[in-house]
């Protein structure tokens, strides 16, 4: 089955599978954009490490005290015993982010520029964004052009602009956005859902001719060679859109002989507008 939508699949954006798919969207850029790089450059996929506690209620502990067998000569003053705490084990796991750096192996594998795509934890504050955040300004410290690709309608975005330069983008629901330090620019891609991925023209070092990289390409590719289309919960309506965007979907689908909510839950909810909407 092919995508129905002609640009970013909003069914896909379900937590159960988006790790499945960013780590395939991950590997398809990297497929797309190494021929383009040859010979002078190389992209790899490099980890980004960042660690989440998280705490677990296990029991209130009660104290049980064992007087002394031997009589007392005098009677005993009230003890006063520790009140009983809630008891948690803390949980830490070590999470693990793929990002690309296109490296420059003539120059001791230089990071010339480094593609991020990003994940829920990255849009939602804690440690995800944190690390995220820390590692963009490493990058940008160290001279590196950055593009981060959002396909994540929830959460706060991470692009460096203000709330009223991201109003004057119109109405969107996916951004790209290129930084590149020479010159000292940025470049965004503003896309709503109605529209194909974008061709997004990727920096390499200065006096370099930029590279394109199909974004679209890279999304059918995991289409085409992932779970995606057994996977899908089209019966169910996607998230965070508003009703005539819901309703966009469902003709879609339909079209596509694919069942969707209408046909299996009737009509829907209303739907709180989301960002593309308080946009316009």
């Amino acid at each position: 089955m092919p995508n129905p939508f002609p640009g970013m699949d909003p069914y896909i954006e379900r937590n159960e599978i988006w790790a499945d798919f960013h780590s395939a969207l991950i590997d398809a850029i990297r497929g797309l954009v190494q021929p383009l790089l040859r010979p002078r450059y190389a992209a790899l996929t490099q980890d980004r490490l960042y660690a989440v506690e998280s705490e677990q209620p296990i029991r209130p502990e009660i104290g049980v005290v064992r007087t002394s067998t031997a009589a007392p000569a005098v009677t005993p003053a009230a003890v006063a015993e520790p009140d009983a705490p809630a008891i948690f084990e803390i949980w830490r796991e070590e999470i693990r982010e793929p990002l690309i750096q296109i490296v420059e192996p003539a120059a001791g594998n230089r990071v010339v520029t480094a593609i991020e795509v990003l994940s829920p934890d990255n849009k939602r504050h804690g440690p995800g964004r944190d690390a995220y955040l820390t590692k963009r300004e490493e990058l940008w410290s160290s001279g590196t052009n950055l593009v981060e690709i959002d396909l994540l309608r929830e959460g706060d975005p991470t692009v460096r602009l203000s709330t009223e330069k991201l109003a004057s983008l119109g109405r969107w629901h996916y951004l790209v956005a290129v930084t590149r330090r020479h010159p000292s620019l940025q470049e965004v891609y503003a896309i709503p859902l109605e529209r194909r991925l974008p061709r997004v023209a990727i920096p390499l070092a200065a006096g370099d001719k930029d590279v394109s990289l199909d974004l679209q390409g890279a999304l059918q590719r995991c289409w085409d060679e992932g779970p995606y289309p057994e996977v899908l919960r089209y019966a169910e309506n996607p998230r965070g859109f508003t009703p005539q965007e819901v309703q966009w979907c469902r003709e879609l689908l339909t079209k596509a002989g694919i069942r969707s909510a209408c046909q299996t839950q009737g009509e829907p909810r209303p739907i709180n507008n989301s960002r593309a909407s308080s946009d316009e």
